[in-house]
C-alpha cells in the first residue's frame, strides 16, 4: 500500500473526462508539466498508456475505456471516506436504528415520550431498548449499544457521560400497610417490616441496611426481584415494603404510576445516598451528528420528566 497515491485516482478521473493534459491540469488547478507527470506515473502504474496521441487530441486505450466506468464512482467514494462528514444533519431524511439499553424504569416510565420527541423530529428513527443485566462496557466499545442510560458503573476509563437527572430512594407500600399508618414510618418501625428488593445481581443488601446497622437495627428482606417495577407490582399486593428510585413513583410527562399501582409512597427514616441517572456512550460516536442529537433529545425529555 506504500505504493498507492490516491492522487493519481483523481488525476486520472480528470484526465479521462478531459481527454488533454492541458484540460485536466486546469480542472485539477495544476499547470501542464505537474499533469504530464501525473500520466506518466499511471502509465507506469497501470501499464497502459491509458491515453494515446490521435491528432490533436488524446484518445483512451481500450483499458482506459474499461476503467472509466469505474474510476468516476471511485473517486467519489474515496473523496468521501476522507472528507469531513457534513455538519447539518437532515432528521427528516435519517433513517436509523439506535440501540439503548436501559433499566425497565426508564423505559416503563420514559421510552414512549421519549420516542413521540424522536418521531417528530425523525419519523424514519427507531428505538431498539436492549435488557442491562450488567455494566460491562464491551457492548458499547463494539457497537452493539449506541448508549446506555443509568448509574455510571463501568471500569471503562474512556467512556463519555452526561448527566440526565439526581435521584435517590424512597419507600413504598401498599396503601393502607400499617407502616403508614399512626406512629409513621420510625427506623424502628421500619426495619421492623418485611421487605422485597430489586437488584439484578441478586443481592439482598442495599445502602439503607448499612444506615439501619449504624443504628443497632436490621431489616428483614424476604423476596429479591430483578428489577424496581418487579418490586412495586409485588408491594402493591402484599404486606412487603419496597425501596425504589424517586422516578419510579412518575413525572412531569407521566401518570402518578405509584397511585396507578396502589402503592403509597414515604420518605426513608435513615439517610441514603443520592445518586446519578446519566448518558453513557463510548468516544468512537463523539463525531457522529445523529448520536449527539440523539443524545440532545433524551435530555431534552429528561429535564421536562424530572426538571
Amino acid at each position: 500500500m506504500q505504493s498507492v497515491d490516491l492522487n493519481l485516482l483523481i488525476a486520472l478521473d480528470a484526465l479521462l473526462t478531459e481527454r488533454s493534459v492541458t484540460g485536466a491540469a486546469r480542472r485539477l488547478g495544476l499547470s501542464p508539466s505537474a499533469m504530464s507527470r501525473a500520466l506518466a506515473r499511471l502509465r507506469h502504474a497501470t501499464g497502459d498508456p491509458l491515453l494515446v496521441q490521435a491528432g490533436r487530441s488524446l484518445v483512451p486505450t481500450p483499458y482506459a475505456e474499461k476503467l472509466g466506468g469505474r474510476v468516476p464512482a471511485l473517486t467519489r467514494d474515496v473523496q468521501a471516506v476522507l472528507r469531513p462528514p457534513a455538519s447539518r444533519l437532515d432528521l427528516a431524511a435519517l433513517h436509523r436504528t439506535f440501540t439503548i439499553r436501559a433499566g425497565e424504569g426508564f423505559v416503563e416510565l420514559l421510552s414512549a415520550p421519549l420516542m413521540a420527541a424522536i418521531t417528530r423530529a425523525a419519523p424514519h428513527v427507531r428505538l431498539r431498548f436492549a435488557p442491562k443485566p450488567d455494566k460491562d462496557a464491551q457492548p458499547l466499545r463494539d457497537g452493539r449499544i449506541d448508549l446506555e442510560i443509568g448509574v455510571l458503573g463501568t471500569a471503562a476509563p474512556e467512556v463519555r457521560t452526561q448527566l440526565l437527572f439526581r435521584d435517590r430512594s424512597v419507600g413504598v407500600a401498599r396503601t393502607g400497610h400499617p407502616l403508614l399508618g399512626p406512629g409513621g414510618v420510625t427506623p424502628e418501625r421500619y426495619a421492623a417490616c418485611s421487605h422485597v428488593v430489586a437488584s439484578r445481581e441478586g443481592d439482598f443488601i442495599e445502602p439503607v441496611d448499612h444506615a439501619l446497622e449504624a443504628l443497632g437495627l436490621k431489616r428483614t428482606v424476604r423476596l429479591v426481584v430483578p428489577g424496581h417495577p418487579d418490586a412495586m407490582r409485588i408491594a402493591s399486593r402484599s404486606d412487603l415494603v419496597a425501596l425504589v428510585p424517586r422516578s419510579c413513583l412518575g413525572n412531569a410527562l407521566a401518570a402518578d404510576h405509584a397511585a396507578i399501582l396502589g402503592l403509597q409512597s414515604f420518605e426513608l427514616p435513615v439517610r441514603t445516598p443520592e445518586f446519578a441517572i446519566s448518558a453513557i456512550w463510548h468516544p468512537r460516536l463523539d463525531a457522529d451528528p445523529a448520536h449527539r442529537w440523539l443524545c440532545d433529545t433524551i435530555m431534552a425529555v429528561g429535564r421536562e420528566a424530572y426538571p
